[in-house]
């Protein structure tokens, strides 16, 4: 079954008018496949299918018959299309009929007009004897395809008009299927079409039968006369009276048609004139009517009109013809400039390129507008990206719009997201210095979305002229110019490499530029002169290299899918590779800006874990680091993953790093700060740790101890939750450096909680062991001649009280920290209590009772408390002092222990977390006030007693 294809469209016909049998050219587009493919051909409604000649898909040659209309459209069908249109028309032109003796300015042939006398004689047209159904049967079409009769039938037709018709080829073709009494009946119609012809001859003799025998009759007459006469040759015989009338008679006619005949060649004169003008006129009105049609841009009526001109005239000698073609030939070439300035002028569209290089084929240009329209593009192509750069330097692009804090936005832009609060008591990170959010776009991000935009827009359209140039689709594919079209391909074939060095120039241009307005250090010092000098130029961040990195990689992608080889595309893909290399960097440096200036954003505000906004706010930082590289990091087809690259790896590792150590340095710094303040190392009696958090909710910054104890929380925080945390995020994003950046993290960390506990007990437990040894020996107190023991000292209440306010102190800021702190100062007291006794020279009885009561009394006190060390050093100390063998000593000395025990069970209630029924926080973090009065009155009471 064959391919439909589009309808026949008749474009022009050469020429336009003429009267019938005029041969004429018919041109348009889809006009069949071959010969057997055009079914019919009809002009001014009579079918010339007859007289059609199938040239090619664009042209057939026929004549026009006498058709009944005197103007009318050509309408070409096929089987391959169907019923087609046309865009022109042909006019008919019908001479007059004139009579024997009429005048007329040309000779008509009378034999096509009928004898009114006899009706003999009439004029018939050749085309229109030919039956439509010579056999008058049935046509039954066959299946046999032509190509299969042409080889059982070599040379051969089946058109019974044809010269080499065969009759088995037509009952083949039109009778396969009809039976043997069927063409019996068409012999039958055949014998009757031939006696009807015979019967015209011998009626034309019938109908003169008279007029023969009346001739007849005469000249036998005239020969009977003269044989009885003998005076053929005699003066005055018969014969000379008939030659002489005949002579007369014959003087007589020319007399008499003398001026009929002069006519008659006066008006074969004028018809041969007549002719000569008809060609003569098209011929001389053809240069104003190319100036016409140039003007109204119907180049297509140009080019068939010169190609008639060209088969009439090219080769004329006549000097009239030859100078009035040469004026068409100067048009002609105006209309090839014309023609190559539109095709070189830019911007234009692809369909428009392609118009005009088949016309300029069609008129056979000199050279190659094809390759000239692809020159012409790449040119406008790489002075686009240039102006573009130049636009951007001097100053005539602003930034596109702006985001404000409530979210309203004149022209989305990306920027760095504010970190959400993971609870009440955390502030959000604001990336912003001055309070408000305002982006402006910076110049080199809408240069680079821009550039890209004119890549894509441009080099799509100049990769298809290329490929149409090549496969020859640009020309007109009619058999006439196919070797002019294999010129073309062979062209282009041989300009491939000149066409692979053009798109690399525009790649590399393209890279360039963007490295000029991004990565400047990457260019020579030539190449800064014509794609770096951006003075001003905006520092550009993270989400802003994020962007530059999907439009560059929007751009190859587009240029991919054009199927345009990746050698040519490889430059583009090394720019992707050192931009996403940068943002990474880039990310990481403004991420340890970032994190330095958390350090102002301490609040000083703590949860009931002890832990304030800061290790939050520095997590949720770091997390959105890694978020906002998952683009710039994510490996597309063909790129390469940049965390494999050893020397990438180990500087965004070496940077990571070093974001936590500047954290860390924060968190020193913040344990430093004082801010002017005046602070006592020793701790009163009646101290209230809620007295401290009031203040700081009332907006007084803490203390130092305050300050140490929140860092230390802080820091635990961090080694036990937040790093954790961060180290699974590290290896989510596939950081190879995660363990290193874990380990020394830990590691800052550890090292940091060791100097500020080492610093907090420093400050804390001093002013308590300081105050033992004056205590003790207060009043001249000597071992030796000491009273009888009644209770413990004063000192030992005192250095209990100031423990205590310690533990207030702690435990309001974090009760994790309790353990380990109180561990630590009653470690040093301890330590202090063993050294004291053991440089006691000598004791005396009452002297052990009392040193034995307040070592006992001490260690009791603080046994929720006590470690290995601390245990160690009150058995050191009980060591040193003497013994007690008697037993109303021991007596003494439990009765007194027991009475101390009362009051002791204060510590014992805090060292057994009996405080976790404490409202931590009271009221805004408070320690729970009536217990800690309870506690005060005790003590009081215990002091008076």
């Amino acid at each position: 079954m064959s391919r439909v294809l589009q309808p026949p469209l008749v474009t022009g016909i050469s020429p336009k008018e003429g009267p019938s049998w005029t041969k004429v050219t018919i041109r348009g587009e889809n006009l069949g496949t071959g010969p057997a493919d055009l079914i019919g051909l009809s002009i001014c409604g009579h079918n010339c299918l007859l007289t059609a000649e199938w040239m090619s898909a664009s042209k057939i040659v026929c004549r026009v018959g006498p058709a009944k209309d005197d103007k009318g459209e050509i309408i070409v069908t096929t089987k391959s299309g169907g019923l087609g249109t046309s865009t022109v028309s042909f006019k008919l032109l019908r001479p007059e009929r004139i009579g024997i003796l009429d005048q007329s300015a040309v000779w008509v042939n009378e034999m096509n007009y009928y004898d009114m006398r006899a009706d003999r004689n009439k004029g018939i047209s050749p085309l229109s004897l030919r039956p439509s159904n010579p056999l008058g049967i049935e046509i039954e079409k066959g299946k046999v395809p032509q190509t299969h009769m042409d080889q059982t039938f070599p040379g051969m037709s089946g058109d019974f008009t044809n010269e080499n018709f065969s009759a088995t080829w037509y009952l083949i073709e039109n009778h396969e299927g009809s039976s043997f009494e069927q063409l019996k009946i068409a012999a039958s119609n055949l014998k009757k079409q031939s006696a009807k012809k015979n019967e015209g001859s011998l009626a034309y003799v019938k109908g003169g039968l008279s007029t023969f025998f009346e001739a007849q009759d005469a000249l036998a007459a005239i020969h009977q006369r003269l044989e009885s006469e003998g005076t053929e040759r005699v003066k005055g015989s018969m014969t000379q009276q008939l030659e002489s009338i005949l002579n007369r008679a014959s003087d007589t006619a020319d007399t008499l048609f003398q001026e009929v005949l002069g006519r008659k060649d006066k008006a074969d004169s004028t018809r041969n004139a007549l002719n000569v003008l008809q060609r003569f006129k098209f011929l001389f009105s053809l240069p104003l009517s190319i100036e016409r049609n140039i003007q109204k841009g119907d180049y297509d009526v140009v080019i068939n009109d010169y190609e008639k001109a060209k088969s009439l005239f090219g080769k004329t000698e006549v000097p009239v013809f030859k100078k009035v073609y040469d004026e068409v030939e100067t048009r002609i070439g105006a209309l090839r400039r014309l023609l190559v300035t539109k095709l070189l002028q830019t911007p234009s569209t692809l369909h428009d390129q392609k118009v005009y290089i088949r016309y300029l084929s069609d008129l056979r240009t000199p050279g190659d507008p094809a390759w000239q329209c692809i020159n012409a593009q790449h040119s406008w192509i790489l002075k686009l990206m240039l102006n573009c750069r130049n636009e951007f330097i001097s100053g005539q692009k602003v930034s596109s719009g702006t985001l404000d804090l409530e979210g309203e936005t004149c022209h989305v832009t990306p920027g760095r997201l504010s970190l959400a609060a993971s609870s009440k008591r955390r502030d959000s990170l604001q990336t912003s210095q001055h309070g408000t959010w305002d982006f402006e776009t910076p110049q080199q991000v809408q240069f680079v979305e821009k550039l890209t935009d004119v890549v894509i827009s441009q080099l799509p359209n100049f990769w298809k002229l290329w490929i149409s140039y090549v496969n020859g689709s640009l020309f007109s594919e009619t058999g006439e110019k196919s070797a002019q079209v294999e010129k073309f391909k062979r062209n282009a074939r041989q300009r491939q490499n000149d066409f692979k060095k053009m798109i690399e120039e525009v790649t590399n241009q393209l890279v360039k530029l963007i490295r000029g307005a991004l990565l400047p250090t990457t260019l020579s010092r030539e190449e800064m002169s014509s794609y770096g000098c951006w003075k001003n130029k905006t520092e550009i961040t993270g989400p802003w290299l994020t962007q530059i990195i999907h439009n560059v990689r929007s751009c190859h992608e587009a240029l991919s899918a054009m199927e345009i080889p990746n050698d040519l595309l490889q430059v583009i893909q090394d720019l992707l590779l050192e931009l996403r290399v940068h943002c990474l960097i880039v990310t990481l440096l403004h991420t340890a800006e970032d994190v330095k200036r958390l350090a102002d954003k301490e609040d000083w505000v703590v949860d009931n874990k002890g832990i304030t906004s800061l290790p939050s706010q520095f997590e949720q930082c770091m997390i959105q680091m890694l978020q906002s590289l998952s683009e710039p990091l994510e490996v597309k087809p063909g790129e390469i993953n940049v965390l494999q690259l050893d020397q990438v790896q180990d500087q965004a590792t070496e940077l990571s790093v070093s974001i936590i150590k500047v954290f860390i340095n924060c968190l020193e710094q913040l344990s430093n700060k004082t801010d002017g303040i005046n602070e006592s190392h020793k701790v009163v009696l009646g101290s209230s740790s809620s007295d401290w958090f009031n203040n700081i909710q009332g907006g007084c910054s803490p203390t130092s101890q305050q300050r140490l104890l929140i860092i230390l929380s802080n820091c635990q925080y961090l080694e036990r939750h937040t790093f954790l945390n961060l180290i699974n995020h590290f290896e989510t994003h596939s950081f190879a450096g995660a363990e290193k950046i874990a380990r020394v993290s830990m590691d800052a960390v550890r090292e940091l909680d060791h100097n500020l506990f080492e610093t907090y007990i420093e400050r804390r437990a001093d002013p308590i062991t300081g105050s033992l040894e004056p205590g003790i020996y207060n009043g001249w107190f000597d071992w030796r001649h000491c009273p009888a023991p009644t209770g413990v000292r004063n000192y030992l209440k005192e250095a209990l009280v100031n423990i205590i306010a310690v533990h207030a102190e702690v435990f309001s800021v974090s009760k994790d920290l309790v353990p380990r702190v109180l561990s630590k100062i009653v470690e040093s007291v301890a330590d202090e209590m063993c050294r004291i006794m053991q440089c006691v020279s000598s004791f005396s009885r009452n002297g052990a009772l009392q040193a034995h009561l307040e070592i006992s009394a001490l260690r009791d006190a603080l046994a929720s408390y006590l470690n290995a060390e601390s245990k160690s050093c009150f058995n050191q100390a009980l060591e040193t002092i003497p013994q007690i063998h008697s037993g109303s000593d021991k007596k003494i000395l439990e009765e007194l222990l027991n009475k101390y025990k009362r009051y002791a069970v204060l510590f014992h209630d805090l060292g057994n977390g009996r405080q976790n029924s404490i409202n931590h926080r009271g009221s805004q973090g408070t320690l729970g006030g009536t217990q800690r009065r309870t506690h005060t009155i005790q003590l009081s009471q215990w002091d008076q007693q």
